[in-house]
């Protein structure tokens, strides 16, 4: 992938992280690795020769050897080879089993995103489902120190998926469009 484009699909994915996950506190604990410039953006690209669950071991390895108040997150972004949701759906599996055959389950989790993100029991056109509508596939590695601390300072996490669906049902079609716009029918 020419540096350009890698340069672009960050871009775009950072301005959604901004938009989306921070502007309607979609993550309330997402915002201050995000001011401390604690969350790293890259593009898994085939060109380097090695296959996902190889370069999520690369990201797994610099998350572990690098300290938490430099580095707090990954967001490692799939604009190619990833577009259809089932497949995507596997190979997010395929990730979880890596880090749960190498004993890190409990150490780091992996949280989904994808443009034609849908949960189980809906309908694609369900406004729910817009809370994990990306602009590229993305797996991000998150650790579980982070949000230990976070419900350790008293976040309540277990509200937050239900506060997410009622914030998408009450924006406007004008709103969703806005922010929304990489997304085909929005």
């Amino acid at each position: 992938m020419e540096a350009a484009t890698t340069a672009a699909v960050i871009a775009n994915t950072q301005q959604w992280f901004e938009t989306v996950v921070l502007g309607l506190n979609l993550c309330p604990f997402a915002h201050q690795p995000a001011k401390h410039n604690r969350i790293r953006f890259t593009v898994f690209d085939e060109s380097r020769g090695l296959g996902l669950l190889e370069v999520l071991d690369e990201e797994i390895a610099r998350l572990e050897n690098t300290p938490i108040t430099e580095l707090e997150t990954t967001l490692l972004i799939l604009p190619e080879g990833f577009e259809d949701f089932y497949f995507y759906t596997i190979t997010a599996q395929q990730a979880e089993s890596r880090l749960n055959k190498q004993g890190l389950q409990g150490t780091y989790q992996i949280a989904s995103f994808h443009p034609d993100y849908q949960f189980s029991d809906t309908d694609f056109t369900d406004r729910s489902n817009l809370t994990n509508r990306s602009p590229y596939p993305i797996l991000h590695l998150l650790r579980e120190q982070s949000l230990s601390a976070a419900i350790d300072n008293g976040a309540d996490t277990e509200s937050i998926p239900e506060r997410n669906i009622e914030r998408m049902e009450s924006l406007s079609e004008q709103q969703v469009i806005a922010l929304f716009h990489y997304l085909p029918n929005q």
